[in-house]
């Protein structure tokens, strides 16, 4: 009876990392086939065969040259998402094109990349693939809603960036499906995002996107 204990209690101790240890393995294999080998580079095109299914390009694409074309590229995989999303920020980094995904309403429900090479979108990586209680590769597994306010979604944000980055403060507190996305600005300049989960107060710093250029609001 006590060999069947120890052997029950190992079980036990092991199944929480385990399962851990999986979703680190699926978001950990999705960031590697996004390195620059699969065009993840500055200006660099994405392989469409090395998305893993998480990419979307049509006949048309082609290189993406500004915040117009970005938008245009967005709301054609929007539509292909979901019918009558439309295209909310869209933002020009250094290293890509970045858009959030809204309902007619306003009511955001997930972000996309947009290769400047290439025109592919893919969802991105990070919070809209991870924590997104609408669209999420995690599907029911990403986690429930809470009644985390914006405010203090902020002041969670502003907490990291000050034990990581003296000088970096947070703005603009925007709310996604199960999570929230904020700009983080210096000296009153954007200078990328970071976000905010919503049922555990977990940051993660947007880490891929290069210097910030430029952006649009939802016209």
């Amino acid at each position: 009876m006590a060999s069947t204990d120890t052997r029950g209690g190992w079980r036990r101790r092991w199944w929480i990392p385990a399962v851990a240890l999986v979703a680190l393995l699926i978001s950990g294999g999705w960031l590697v086939s996004q390195q620059p080998s699969s065009g993840w580079g500055p200006g660099s095109g994405w392989d469409q065969s090395g998305m893993g299914g998480n990419g979307w390009v049509d006949d048309g694409a082609g290189p993406v040259e500004n915040l117009k074309q970005a938008r245009e590229r967005a709301a054609a995989y929007a539509e292909t998402l979901q019918p009558g999303l439309e295209v909310g920020e869209v933002m020009r980094f250094e290293n890509h094109y970045y858009a959030d995904l809204q309902e007619p309403d306003g009511s955001k429900v997930t972000e996309v990349l947009i290769n400047s090479r290439s025109g592919a979108v893919q969802p991105e990586m990070g919070p809209a693939t991870m924590w997104n209680t609408r669209f999420s590769m995690m599907g029911g597994s990403a986690g429930s809603e809470s009644d985390m306010s914006a405010t203090q979604a902020q002041q969670i944000a502003d907490r990291w960036l000050a034990d990581h980055d003296e000088g970096l403060t947070s703005e603009d507190a925007t709310k996604f499906p199960g999570y929230y996305t904020l700009h983080t600005v210096r000296d009153g300049e954007i200078t990328g995002m970071l976000s905010v989960r919503a049922s555990t107060g977990d940051v993660w710093f947007h880490s891929w996107h290069g210097d910030f250029v430029e952006m649009s609001e939802h016209s």
